[in-house]
């Protein structure tokens, strides 16, 4: 029996609320979900289970779980869950929600949550063909867009939409994506099928209905499937009201009555403030980046920053239009009135915002329909909560039993406060970078300085996998933030810093390496990471990371094929340590043999390359190799990675000779490690990365020389990160930013520090 917490939160109660969770499980436990109960009080509750992965016996990996749970006001709970239906338990009352259901149609989807009912069309220019929501019903021409303007064109483009096809399918939960092009021409009305677009600027949409939910949840990817940089002017959707148009008809005597409509706009950091005409006049509220710097706001705003949403009115009913992490992703504005809803992901007049070739962008909002008398307080109750919906939390005890994650479980007892301290304020004091291109992402102060960008910001683009650090912090604390820290930069990642479209195959799918503006220059082995993005497939269930972190397996493999990298010795430890570290992640989460062959590929040029060199010397001038101990720890953490899954003698002794050389020859008199083996470049380095080296050869060895060794390392590590300080607020080409720290330093200490830190405490040495 497990246990799922769900911490205090809001103060009303929140009945049969959508929530899920990703639990890890141990190779042979569960190989089915028929018997999977989950119970609350004396009451079970209605769960929809997905297998995200499975080990090679054919036994669950990743179990994924959407529920509904009741979850008191001012309160915390907790839901017990039985994977094997054997739990003595007594159930006094089963949940009762109304039904969920998604029907196949001759021309689409229908989709009922037992609140609401909308009909989905294939090849069409309208999001719904028919909505009903408490007894009003909305027409197709009600629900505009998504739209689009393009510098230099006067035209609007709008998504036309393809075929309707159902991702998720459950009691709980039902998601249906499609996938369009944005046009300035209607698909004709007889269009029965279209084939998936694969150029032009692209639109995915997606929506997603709870059983009982009175909302439908929407997501819209655009992607630049053009050969050129596109700049967006203007980007909506908009809900019209039809009635107004009536008013205006010649049969008007046939609907006689005004149409009355309050009309209403909010935004809260703290306090939500309303903005309201009860005659329908238009009131409209705008997020720029003046009105970001004016204003304070202590959130960790991964998790919240605060709601930004329009609400329309009338005698039928009303509906509220939520924007999604709006303060985030700016610039944003909400206008409503007498004609309806306009949701403004990109306001005209605004900075336009510029799309390379290949990039992808996606935002969220959020529709929900409710009665004419609902209180705006309640709508606003609403509004919050998809902004920071309930989510519960697995106990650190069931990722460490799992096996799945590395050994950086520490005792409670052996547990050192200045150490976790530092640990978790290294996680929080990272740089904030709103905008809507941005936000996930952060630039580096140091590629910054140094010219790297030409003058412009150098964006990290989640260098050293900034979402697994966080990941990792997550399941040893089981703090909710560092969670939201990892789906905010995967989301980013997964978007903005990966190609989505080229001609070229050695770009294609491949992740970008620090540059500026995201996306420029090449691809390369030693900046591409999956392990983030699979950490957020595991913890969403959204099948698009998983295949992210696929096309960027598969490019690596093209790029190991490439000449550049067929030279034994030929770069430095860290372009093909990475790449081993992402090819084995991919075995471990598919199993599938391609990643293992090239990994074996790998694995063999190391040991040619110690051979060669006895060590892994990188070239660095014309005529100098040198030894540099942040990239050889690289390789060290990449094979054990391998050696975990394929424990061989050979790989034993090539990683503990690799740490012996360092230690023999990259160590300062005052026991710290140096930058790199060059006169010029002979500083102090403190890099932490050596530690998960020096960590690793004491898992192999036992021997404790090489925990010693870190010592000096790692103290100036934890006392840099409680002496880490924040930075104030400024505009910066397209962004703002809060804060100093790249995301970098984190990305890179965290694993290793941590790795270091549970062997000490093993160890008995701190």
């Amino acid at each position: 029996m497990l246990t799922l917490h769900f911490e205090k939160l809001y103060n009303r109660d929140r009945m049969e609320q959508p929530a899920y969770v990703s639990i890890p499980l141990p190779k042979g436990e569960l190989f089915d979900t028929d018997k999977i109960r989950l119970y609350q009080g004396h009451k079970m509750l209605l769960v929809q289970p997905q297998v995200l992965s499975r080990y090679q016996d054919g036994s669950i990996r990743y179990l994924f779980l959407r529920f509904l749970a009741d979850i008191p006001a001012n309160q915390g709970t907790t839901v017990a869950c039985d994977l094997h239906g054997e739990a003595d338990y007594p159930v006094f009352a089963n949940t009762v929600v109304p039904n969920l259901a998604c029907e196949k149609t001759k021309h689409g989807f229908e989709v009922s949550t037992g609140v609401i009912r909308f009909t989905l069309r294939n090849n069409t220019e309208y999001l719904f063909e028919e909505l009903k929501a408490f007894g009003a019903d909305y027409t197709k021409k009600q629900f505009v867009g998504p739209t689009l303007k393009l510098t230099g064109s006067e035209q609007m483009l709008t998504m036309q939409y393809g075929k309707w096809e159902v991702i998720e399918d459950g009691p709980v939960c039902a998601i249906l994506s499609n996938k369009g092009r944005m046009l300035p021409t209607e698909i004709p009305a007889k269009a029965e099928e279209s084939e998936t677009p694969e150029e032009g600027m692209l639109c995915e949409l997606r929506i997603t209905a709870f059983a009982g939910g009175a909302n439908a949840d929407i997501e819209v990817r655009l992607i630049n499937a053009t050969d050129e940089q596109q700049n967006l002017t203007a980007y909506e959707f908009a809900f019209r009201n039809m009635l107004k148009e009536a008013e205006a008809a010649e049969d008007y005597e046939d609907n006689p009555a005004p149409v009355k409509v309050r009309s209403c706009v909010a935004s809260s950091n703290y306090k939500t403030d309303f903005l309201i005409s009860e005659d329908g006049e238009t009131v409209e509220k705008e997020i720029t980046a003046e009105s970001l710097i004016n204003q304070s706001n202590e959130h960790f705003a991964e998790v919240l920053y605060g709601t930004f949403f329009a609400d329309w009115t009338t005698e039928a009913g009303g509906i509220c239009a939520t924007v999604y992490q709006a303060h985030q992703n700016f610039p944003k504005a909400v206008a409503v009135g007498i004609e309806g809803i306009v949701i403004k992901l990109i306001p005209e007049g605004s900075t336009p915002i510029v799309m390379q070739s290949g990039m992808a962008v996606a935002q969220q909002f959020q529709l929900y329909f409710h009665r004419k008398e609902m209180d705006l307080q309640e709508i606003n109750h609403q509004s919050i909560l998809y902004q920071m919906p309930d989510r519960p939390i697995l106990e650190a005890e069931v990722y460490e039993r799992s096996g799945l994650y590395p050994d950086i479980f520490v005792k409670k007892e052996k547990q050192d406060d200045d150490v976790e301290c530092a640990l978790m304020m290294a996680a929080d004091n990272h740089i904030r970078s709103y905008g809507m291109m941005n936000w996930g992402d952060a630039p580096d102060p140091n590629y910054t300085a140094q010219g790297r960008g030409g003058g412009k910001l150098v964006w990290t683009n989640n260098e050293y996998d900034f979402p697994h650090a966080c990941m990792i912090q997550f399941v040893r604390t089981g703090a909710r933030r560092f969670a939201d820290y990892c789906m905010v930069a995967g989301t980013h990642q997964m978007n903005v810093d990966v190609c989505h479209y080229s001609k070229d195959e050695l770009l294609l799918g491949g992740q970008w390496e620090h540059t500026a503006g995201h996306c420029f220059g090449e691809m390369a082995c030693s900046h591409e990471w999956v392990e983030g993005i699979l950490d957020c497939y595991h913890l969403t269930g959204d099948n698009r990371f998983y295949d992210t972190a696929i096309g960027i397996g598969e490019n690596i493999l093209r790029l190991l094929d490439t000449p550049l990298y067929q030279e034994t010795g030929g770069l430095n430890a860290r372009e093909t340590g990475w790449a081993l570290r992402t090819l084995t992640a991919l075995y471990r989460e598919t199993f599938d043999e391609k990643w293992n062959k090239k990994s074996e590929w790998i694995v063999g040029q190391f040991k040619e390359w110690a051979d060669r060199y006895g060590g892994w010397l990188a070239p660095y001038l014309d005529n100098v190799v040198i030894r540099v101990p942040f990239m050889i720890s690289v390789a060290v953490g990449s094979l054990m990675r391998y050696y975990r899954e394929f424990p061989r003698e050979d790989i034993k002794e090539m990683i503990v000779s690799a740490v012996d050389d360092m230690l023999h020859n990259c160590m300062l008199e005052n026991g710290s490690f140096y930058y790199k083996e060059l006169p010029s470049l002979n500083k102090v380095g403190n890099n932490p990365l050596v530690l998960e080296a020096l960590a690793i050869a004491y898992e192999l060895t036992a021997d404790e020389t090489y925990l010693k060794a870190g010592r000096r390392t790692f103290e100036v590590n934890v006392k840099g990160s409680l002496n880490g300080v924040g930075g104030g607020k400024r505009m910066v080409e397209d962004t703002v930013l809060v804060g100093n720290t790249g995301t970098k330093r984190f990305a890179q200490m965290f694993v290793p520090m941590v790795t270091y830190y549970k062997a000490l405490t093993d160890s008995n040495l701190l």
